[in-house]
């Protein structure tokens, strides 16, 4: 299983196995990850799954799609390595992927 690292806002850490298959955000709920809310439960129609992607991971990820672009415009605190965690599939690729929270989602 893939391993992907949660860091907060605070710099505290959590290294989680992924199901493959899963997506991020899936994987941040059924783990209790504080600062991600999905409140739309991953169907890329609100903005608080939003993550940080971590700068050696950002090329490795396939680009997001006009849907996600369009969520995240809606996103607070908005960065060049923004992406909705709901869409990001879990991948035995993305073994040792690191996404921070942000500092508010809504």
């Amino acid at each position: 299983m893939p391993t992907i690292t949660f860091i907060d806002q605070d710099g505290n850490e959590r290294d989680i196995e992924a199901e493959v298959g899963s997506t991020v955000m899936e994987t941040a709920i059924n783990n209790d990850v504080p600062g991600i809310l999905a409140t739309c439960g991953g169907s890329c129609s609100c903005a608080t799954c939003h993550v940080y992607v971590d700068d050696s991971w950002v090329d490795k990820l396939p680009a997001p799609e006009l849907e996600e672009m369009d969520m995240l415009d809606t996103a607070h605190d908005l960065q060049e390595n923004s992406r909705l965690s709901c869409q990001i599939k879990v991948t035995e690729a993305l073994d040792g992927l690191i996404v921070t929270t942000p500092p508010r989602q809504i």
